[in-house]
């Protein structure tokens, strides 16, 4: 039954909510986009590579995330790295997907705003034409000031039509939601949906910020919510959707193991829970290998399955 349960979900039409594309850079394509832009890095074979992708905690990560966001140097790089990613999308059999994008980030690397948007704009047509709706989330850095991100907001203008919702992400603890607020206010004035990082590693009070302080459509992660009763009442009652990444969870230690995962307990309280790779490169899988390894370890029976995947199809910000 489990196997007929996975073969369901790989095969389903759904939509992938939570998913950076920077975090999609293979160790192949670390060490291709290094060697053409004359980067020095410390690594000198893909396997290499690989080795340093296996994490034990969120600094580990964050530090060889940095060192792969700097292979990135021009259009011609984000071009082939969303390609990638799309290939494996449309490989899982996703029809929607919203892709974070580091825009405030970008110039740290001593790339230009425009050269990476103009690249996720034309993926975007490239791939509707392939069936593939694209929408993107600029995402904003809880560990830079709210006037930085009003200046990066400012920045984006020209591309305001691509856009259709501004993230929150990086390292939560110490950086609580409210910190952003007029970031989030100017946001919704100027017609975008709102999303952020909240209670992966923060507390459910962050959760809390988030949806009543910065009036977010959907919360990425959450899983400290289940902490607090009320809070799994309110994000029920309100169908505020939650884009949870079960792998990502799973190799940053936000969980030990799968088997303790929030999802099914989430599910089963009524919360709108969807499920997505977040940095598939880095965490062992795309999306279906997140419904694959979520599935087995928590025995999710095909109703579930059903309720993750038409949670993420309803929770989409899609035009259609």
């Amino acid at each position: 039954m489990i196997e007929e349960t996975i073969e369901f979900a790989r095969n389903a039409h759904k939509a992938e909510l939570h998913m950076h594309l920077e975090g999609a850079l293979t160790p192949e394509l670390f060490l291709k986009f290094a060697t053409r832009n004359n980067k020095d890095i410390p690594y000198k074979t893909v396997e290499e590579i690989r080795e340093k992708y296996l994490f034990t905690n969120l600094e580990d990560f964050i530090n060889v995330y940095i060192e792969g966001f700097q292979s990135l140097a021009t259009t011609q790089d984000y071009n082939e790295l969303f390609d990638d990613y799309c290939e494996h999308a449309v490989s899982d059999n996703v029809v929607h997907t919203e892709i974070f994008t580091e825009a405030q980030g970008v110039p740290m690397i001593g790339m230009e705003l425009p050269d990476m948007m103009d690249a996720c704009v034309d993926g975007i047509e490239r791939w509707s034409k392939k069936g593939l709706e694209i929408l993107l989330i600029p995402t904003f850095l809880r560990h830079l000031s709210e006037r930085e991100a009003l200046e990066s907001l400012d920045l984006l203008e020209p591309y305001y039509k691509h856009i259709s919702a501004i993230g929150l992400a990086a390292v939560e603890l110490g950086h609580p939601p409210n910190k952003f607020k007029a970031l989030f206010a100017k946001a919704r004035e100027l017609g975008f949906k709102l999303v952020a990082h909240a209670g992966e590693e923060g507390p459910p009070e962050y959760v809390w910020q988030a949806i009543d302080e910065l009036g977010v459509d959907r919360i990425d992660h959450g899983n400290r919510a289940i902490e607090d009763p009320v809070l799994v009442a309110r994000l029920a009652r309100d169908q505020i959707p939650l884009t949870m990444c079960p792998l990502s969870n799973l190799c940053l230690c936000v969980v030990d193991s799968l088997e303790e995962h929030q999802a099914k307990r989430f599910l089963d309280a009524g919360v709108k829970v969807t499920i997505n790779s977040d940095d598939p490169a880095y965490f062992g899988g795309y999306i279906n290998d997140n419904f694959e390894q979520i599935i087995r370890a928590q025995q999710l029976d095909l109703s579930d399955v059903e309720q993750l995947i038409t949670n993420s199809l309803e929770s989409a910000f899609s035009p259609a």
